[in-house]
């Protein structure tokens, strides 16, 4: 079982990434992340995420700033004596080389005897579940089967840290679910520690120790992926991370942990993150399960809407209402009385409680990637 423990394993120390001395591709990183976990780097395309995996792993080099693994700063280190292993999304196996030959690769080039090569392909094999498939060469495998024989490329040689970039984005739907159990499995069972890399955000909640969040370059909260979902501390996060209705008001009162402010349709009660003063304007955001079909006196908020649109999942409904503000506005309700319950024109009576409603501080302008890198 992996010890995710407090000891730091990697650290970013005020990193920054640029190519052309003008774009920011990552911002003054302050990262750590611990002996044994799995931490996933999410975010949207462009967000700087494979950068600081690319720098880890040692194929690029930081503008400014230090990267650290074990205590000791990698940057004059070459890739091939960090000691790290390294899985991509095309899973770069030599497609001339049978998976005995692929994997007996990293060993040789690390000067790892002849009478060890086998008993360590043998062990990895068993640990990927891939006995038997020795003498197949990648042609002769499914897409599976060969992102299997490239995470066991990656372990063969055994290292303490593995790095993942998008694996699993090239298979279809059933195969990654199943990959994605079987690739936290693996890691659990080793113990390694596990830097991955990808844009969905389920994978990354159902995978992860922790999760960091990027946008823009730089890092918009770390936590552990239930933290990320109930109690986001940015507008980013909590727009990116699951489904959540996002509206705007102005604050009107703070006081004993509710925060009132004003939408178009009333006041919202909402808990509070960061500073919040009457008179600013912030960002609440709901999950659209949180909120329910209500009758009088049930929620501290309560609103009545037209319903716009049914859309029917099977197990649940999902209705779009225009309120506070928020045209696309999103309620989930399970499916036990059958769809037809509720037909598009519907008045309905909708509310949620304080503690599931929060009032983010807004995000601001968005900082024009074009920075000018300072001396």
């Amino acid at each position: 079982m992996a010890d995710t423990g407090t000891e730091t394993h990697v650290e970013f120390r005020g990193v920054s990434k640029t190519y052309d001395g003008r774009t920011m591709v990552v911002r003054d990183l302050d990262l750590s992340v611990r002996k044994g976990e799995f931490f996933t780097l999410l975010g949207p395309s462009g967000s700087g995420k494979t950068t600081c995996l690319m720098m880890l792993a040692g194929f690029e080099v930081p503008t400014a700033g230090e990267i650290s693994i074990d205590g000791r700063p990698v940057q004059n280190i070459p890739p091939r004596k960090r000691g790290i292993g390294v899985v991509f999304q095309n899973y770069a196996l030599f497609p001339h080389m049978t998976v005995r030959r692929n994997l007996a690769f990293p060993l040789e080039v690390r000067g790892v005897p002849a009478d060890q090569q086998s008993e360590r392909i043998q062990r990895v094999l068993e640990i990927v579940r891939l006995e038997g498939f020795e003498g197949r060469r990648p042609s002769e495998l499914s897409g599976g089967q060969q992102q299997r024989v490239a995470i066991a490329r990656a372990l063969v040689f055994e290292p303490n840290l593995v790095l993942m970039d998008e694996p699993l984005g090239a298979l279809d739907r059933r195969l990654r679910e199943e990959m994605q159990f079987e690739i936290r499995r693996i890691q659990q069972d080793l113990g390694v520690t596990v830097v991955y890399v990808t844009h969905d955000q389920q994978e990354a909640m159902s995978m992860s120790s922790r999760v960091a969040v990027f946008h823009h370059g730089r890092v918009q909260q770390v936590a552990e992926p239930e933290v990320l979902y109930e109690e986001p501390e940015r507008e980013f996060v909590a727009g990116f991370i699951g489904d959540n209705n996002i509206f705007r008001g102005r604050i009107t009162s703070v006081g004993r942990g509710i925060c009132e402010v004003e939408t178009p349709d009333g006041i919202v009660k909402a808990f509070p993150v960061g500073e919040c003063r009457p008179g600013q304007d912030a960002v609440l955001a709901i999950r659209p399960e949180r909120v329910g079909l209500a009758k009088p006196g049930l929620f501290s908020n309560e609103f009545e809407a037209r319903v716009d649109g049914i859309l029917f999942i099977g197990d649940h409904l999902r209705l779009r209402l225009n309120l506070c503000g928020n045209s696309d506005f999103i309620v989930k309700i399970p499916n036990i009385v059958g769809h037809g319950a509720l037909l598009t024109g519907d008045r309905v009576s909708v509310g949620w409680a304080v503690t599931d409603c929060r009032a983010l501080p807004l995000d601001g302008l968005e900082e024009s990637p074009e920075a000018e890198l300072g001396a």
